[in-house]
């Protein structure tokens, strides 16, 4: 593989189908197929790392999708697969952050923005969030609004609803709705 390019291939899920890639210092995106559609997927990817994308396997790839399986049988809480994101520095620093919500927690938006010290950017903080590119493995899905309710995931509400069950132990055959 050279530095200019990312190997993907398509996960499946409980949830839905997905696609992901990797380099080789990391995981660069896992996206929900249905979120714009593949072709959309990839020329985003590709725009953004400037790298062109070729299906393929890679040990980053097998050991996401172990881990992934792990995660939605409710037994992974964390994942080690290695990690490479480029975005702008107030995203990179939303993301770390996202990375040290612990599983089955939430947080608020402006919650979020005041501990990275800027007050008032919970609107900043959404539109990170949406820029991240690596569902479930950076957990968007745990941001919320500050009255509890759901708001703003890529894959849809549904999906971080469930997410969001699975964590908090409401684990439920997939096909069911989400029962609160």
């Amino acid at each position: 593989m050279s530095n200019d390019s990312i190997i993907c291939r398509d996960l499946e899920s409980p949830l839905g189908d997905m696609i992901a890639g990797t380099t080789n210092y990391g995981v660069c995106f896992l996206e929900w197929h249905d979120r714009g559609g593949v072709p959309h997927i990839k020329a985003r990817v590709e725009k953004r790392y400037r790298a062109q994308l070729i299906e393929g396997h890679h040990d980053h790839l097998d050991l996401l999708e172990r881990e992934l399986e792990q995660y939605f049988e409710g037994t992974l809480h964390s994942f080690t697969v290695p990690i490479f994101l480029k975005g702008t520095a107030f995203e990179r620093l939303t993301w770390d952050h996202l990375l040290s919500i612990p599983y089955g927690s939430t947080l608020a938006y402006g919650e979020m923005a005041a501990q990275l010290g800027k007050p008032g950017a919970a609107r900043a903080v959404g539109r990170a969030n949406g820029a991240n590119y690596l569902s479930i493995v950076v957990p968007c899905h745990r941001v919320i609004e500050a009255g509890g309710g759901l708001r703003g995931y890529g894959g849809g509400l549904w999906r971080k609803e469930r997410l969001l069950d699975l964590e908090a132990g409401r684990k439920m055959l997939w096909g069911e709705s989400a029962v609160r």
